[in-house]
């Protein structure tokens, strides 16, 4: 277990980039949610981890909007991956994670160290520690990275990962200034070849960094320069996360939608209705 000092600015914990540019080879395909449906060598234990009881029921509640399945098989994970899921938040999708590849592959998360960390991100590390320790069976084969300040960011050692994961973190890491570090440190864990899966909540194109920053939502052209910036070659972009139903127009931004519901009471059954946030799924490759 890698032990450094915890990032700042991190409400990623909550709900929850730089080299030189690179070309694309070819267009990015687009696919459906039919079309990024699990592979066969993946796709039982896949199920099954989604299945397990180390998901509590609220979680596997979240599915119809998440589409954990489709959106896993579509970055590519299988049990012998060895997969860096950054900043887990509460380990949603650590849950499904762990158990995939526990026994074949490898699982390496980042987080705040609950030992010198304060505040709220001292209490979110805490709970997902707490969580890991309580279900040996499911998270007994995690290891925990803890993150070092921007400037000494590392997730591991270089070419050591085929995967690297992000679920609506980006907003969070443009907040804290230090994206463009994350992108890079991405870049350089992932081996020749290696995926860069990127899910984050998508903002109407022209979409500034301010307004990205007070609302959540990012727009996909943000997240392909950081990442092209960075090195990467954008591979495919996925519509299995899409939400038509999201106008992404709310009082409180993305936190508006379920599971957060910041507005508590008021609006609550028009926002259930409209479901969990529009949200591009971006599947990028170390050349």
């Amino acid at each position: 277990m890698t032990r450094l000092f915890p990032l700042g600015c991190l409400t990623a914990i909550v709900l929850a980039a730089c080299g030189g540019a690179t070309s694309e080879s070819a267009a990015p395909k687009t696919t459906t949610t039919e079309s990024a449906s699990p592979s066969t060598g993946g796709e039982a234990r896949i199920r099954e981890a989604l299945a397990g009881p180390q998901r509590p029921d609220k979680e596997k509640a979240r599915d119809i909007y998440r589409h954990p399945a489709e959106t896993l098989a579509f970055f590519g994970v299988k049990p012998e991956s060895k997969v860096v899921e950054l900043w887990p938040g509460g380990g949603w999708y650590t849950a499904v994670l762990a158990p995939v590849v526990r026994g074949h592959g490898k699982l390496t998360v980042t987080s705040a160290d609950p030992a010198v960390a304060t505040g709220f991100q001292k209490e979110s590390a805490e709970k997902y520690a707490a969580r890991l320790r309580e279900t040996p069976a499911a998270f007994d084969q995690v290891e925990v990275r803890y993150i070092n300040a921007p400037s000494v960011l590392t997730l591991g050692p270089e070419g050591s990962a085929d995967v690297v994961l992000t679920f609506r973190n980006v907003h969070n890491w443009m907040k804290g200034g230090f994206a463009d570090k994350v992108f890079a440190a991405a870049f350089q864990v992932l081996k020749k070849g290696g995926v860069l899966g990127v899910e984050e909540h998508r903002a109407p194109a022209g979409t500034t960094t301010e307004k990205s920053i007070e609302t959540g939502y990012v727009t996909e052209d943000t997240v392909i320069q950081f990442a092209k910036a960075a090195g990467f070659v954008l591979d495919a972009k996925s519509e299995v996360n899409a939400n038509p139903k999201d106008t992404k127009d709310y009082p409180k931004g993305v936190w508006t939608l379920p599971p957060t519901l910041q507005l508590g009471d008021e609006g609550r059954e028009k926002y259930l209705a409209i479901g969990e946030s529009d949200r591009m799924t971006l599947r990028f490759k170390k050349p």
